[in-house]
């Protein structure tokens, strides 16, 4: 299985050319994080390493000496911290290391979602990293590995190989089924994934101790990708209270399982400001064909906004619409706090909606596509002029994104 440059590749080269700051470098388990970062490190350092563990318990100067930070070299050296998180005092360690090595040292710190939930609280390392959320491969990715311009965000367009995009429907942008490209493999690929995120994943950091009720809850939200999530009627069926529905599912989103895109609501009237619509982060195994096209394209726009976010390209929010008198559109991308896109998805080419059209004179947005996932690809930009709603081919339009 031949290894496949990514998009972070580029992150980080630009990363560890212009900031001083660590790199926190966090998503699923198994998208990738420590190949793709051992590729820009001189030394690595595992804390599941029983060897690795015990040197990092000797302290910060030790290490450093390791690393190389206290010889003179042409470059700075670059370490990497793989599942530091597990370790207790790992805040203050790197606290301790960054502030009397900073400016000797580079260092990327990788972990699956629990170093993201470990670092939101007490925050001792403010102003000492950047965080970068990494995602499975996308169209945009397998197109080019360039990151995006600052000034225009969006990428000129690019025809991805049929292979590709194929793999990309069949098997999910996670690395190895994306690669392997084995139908066996990947569905026990996914099987096995899904196992141990909730009987690992979620029981050991959340203590959550009526498993069986939580696997029906995962089994409820594996079939129902793409649509609105009622926390009433979840509670009833899986026979627990609304709000420990609610606490586990931010915790199957912690653990990217999948993610909620809310509602967007300011100057719409009779708009509906309470149900999320809830998404699986693997559209590879959904049944249903409508369910999965608008996965597939949820999935594309998170890791997009998600990027740009963490790029500093501006401040990047999804969303969607819907009214008490059931008009949706499935997505509004919003820029520094206003309407830009609107995004509605079909599989096959239907008519142009109407509510496109009705949406997007409500909010005000520049642009409105109706994404056609079995179209063929259009070598045109689709953000060359704002103006009336467009059908456009999701091979064209996901390979501006990111």
């Amino acid at each position: 299985m031949e290894a496949r440059p990514r998009i972070y590749d580029a992150l980080l080269v630009e990363h560890l050319t212009n900031n001083r700051q660590m790199a926190f470098v966090s998503g699923p388990r198994q998208v990738g994080k420590t190949t793709t970062c051992r590729r820009h490190t001189d030394a690595y350092c595992n804390w599941d390493n029983l060897d690795d563990r015990e040197f990092v318990l000797t302290g910060p100067a030790n290490l450093a000496a390791r690393f190389g930070a206290n010889r003179l070299s042409e470059t700075i050296p670059v370490a990497l911290f793989d599942e530091l998180h597990k370790f207790p005092r790992w805040k203050p360690f790197l606290k301790g290391i960054y502030d009397t090595y900073g400016e000797r040292l580079r260092i990327i710190v990788t972990g699956s979602s629990r170093m993201d939930i470990y670092r939101r609280g007490g925050d001792s390392l403010m102003g000492r990293y950047f965080s970068y959320r990494m995602h499975p491969f996308s169209v945009a990715e397998t197109v080019s590995c360039e990151l995006p311009n600052p000034e225009r965000v969006v990428r000129p367009p690019g025809a991805i190989a049929t292979t590709d995009f194929e793999a990309l429907w069949m098997h999910g942008g996670y690395p190895e089924p994306f690669l392997k490209r084995d139908s066996r493999f990947s569905r026990r690929w996914q099987s096995l994934r899904l196992k141990q995120l909730v009987r690992e994943e979620v029981r050991d950091l959340t203590q959550v101790q009526q498993l069986d009720q939580m696997e029906m809850l995962v089994r409820r939200l594996a079939h129902g990708s793409a649509r609105q999530l009622v926390y009433s009627n979840l509670a009833r069926e899986v026979r627990v209270s609304v709000d420990t529905i609610r606490r586990w599912t931010a915790a199957l989103c912690d653990f990217h399982l999948g993610f909620l895109v809310r509602p967007w609501f300011r100057n719409i009237s009779r708009s509906l400001r309470k149900e999320p619509k809830w998404y699986l982060r693997d559209w590879a195994n959904i049944e249903d064909v409508g369910d999965k096209a608008e996965t597939f394209v949820a999935c594309h726009l998170l890791k997009a906004v998600e990027g740009w976010n963490d790029m500093g390209l501006g401040r990047f929010d999804l969303g969607y619409l819907r009214d008490k008198e059931k008009r949706e559109i499935d997505f509004l991308v919003t820029r520094d706090g206003k309407p830009w896109f609107l995004a509605e998805v079909k599989y096959r080419e239907e008519s142009l909606s109407r509510t496109l059209k009705y949406y997007q004179d409500q909010v005000n947005a520049p642009f409105a596509f109706q994404v056609v996932v079995d179209a063929d690809y259009v070598d045109r930009d689709c953000f060359t002029a704002p103006g009336r709603p467009l059908v456009v081919p999701a091979r064209t339009f996901l390979s501006q994104l990111l």
